[in-house]
């Protein structure tokens, strides 16, 4: 007999969009849904454990739920709604299940997020060889788990672990979609942030103006993605001593963050973090000075004023170079 919170369940399952990260289209219909979902998920143990069918409809809404939130910002209410869903998925399907893969991917984002790429590391590394085991070496998921993992390592410092990996993926890409797809244009973004921090920003650069040119086609001007490749090819720009061109690049992506996400979003710490030291360079000091503060004001609510990433803008900021 299928209870109220099983039918609940199931409508909210129906009716939730699955594509959420880089599909704000899909975000006002999430927004409505969210306080229902949340409310059935506290209600797990009326639900889960009935049978398949009803568990991997709770796994699938604890994840997509969880990726709401921490595209939104809110990964620490994220965490625990992700970590559930991997545990339910790994019970369900078995630990080696593409299934698993999936929600231990997107934990791991979660994780990086927070500033904790060393937990993130154990769970990529897990999902990519679920990948490797599950599909040819040259499928576009194992591509997705590479760059997982490549950014993770990036994280952590591992540059030279990161680059064959995201070089890798960026092959599979071009070789399955051909070479103006936006899943090539998030490869070469991941490469060429890895080159840039390896400190080949003049290598990085065609690799972060060819990712822009296929957003601006793929999608409207004011995408979160074009927003990533102008704060990315912005950065390289900027190490490259071009701060002049960097600028107006800086000021354009930060707009369609605070237009995608609101004032408040941690990412918009990065990217006014980005514009001030931009700023800063031109000896625009009185302009760089607010962003900078704000980038803080926004880190430290988000985090904590001891938190790593935290730590981590404010040492930015102190420097007198990125160079």
């Amino acid at each position: 007999m299928t209870t109220p919170a099983q039918l609940a369940l199931r409508l909210l399952r129906a009716d939730a969009p699955g594509t959420i990260t880089g599909a704000p289209e899909n975000w006002p219909r999430w927004a409505l849904l969210l306080p229902h979902v949340l409310a059935i998920l506290e209600h797990l143990e009326t639900i889960e454990g009935h049978d398949d069918t009803t568990n991997k409809a709770v796994s699938w809404l604890l994840d997509r739920t969880g990726t709401y939130l921490h595209v939104h910002g809110r990964s620490h209410e994220a965490r625990p709604l992700s970590e559930r869903a991997v545990s339910i998925a790994t019970a369900t399907y078995g630990p080696n299940h593409p299934e698993v893969a999936t929600r231990l991917t997107n934990l791991a984002l979660i994780m990086r997020d927070l500033g904790e790429p060393a937990t993130a590391r154990p769970l990529a590394e897990r999902a990519l060889a679920i990948a490797q085991a599950t599909n040819p070496p040259d499928h576009p998921t194992v591509a997705t788990r590479l760059t997982i993992l490549a950014m993770i390592l990036q994280d952590l410092g591992e540059l030279t672990s990161a680059r064959p990996l995201a070089e890798f993926a960026l092959a599979i890409a071009e070789a399955t979609y051909g070479p103006n797809h936006p899943e090539v244009a998030t490869r070469l973004t991941n490469l060429a942030m890895i080159l840039h921090d390896l400190g080949e920003p003049a290598t990085a650069r065609p690799l972060a103006e060819r990712a822009l040119a296929i957003d601006e086609a793929t999608y409207r001007p004011n995408h979160p993605e074009v927003a990533t490749d102008l704060n990315n090819l912005a950065l390289i720009l900027r190490n490259l001593h071009e701060s002049a061109a960097a600028q107006p690049l800086a000021k354009r992506a930060l707009a369609i963050a605070e237009a995608t996400y609101g004032p408040d979003h941690p990412s918009i710490a990065t990217h006014l973090t980005n514009l001030a030291l931009i700023m800063r360079d031109l000896g625009k000091l009185a302009t760089a000075r607010p962003l900078a503060e704000r980038a803080m004001a926004i880190a430290e609510a988000t985090y904590g004023s001891d938190h790593p990433i935290t730590q981590g803008i404010r040492a930015r900021l102190d420097r007198p170079s990125d160079e």
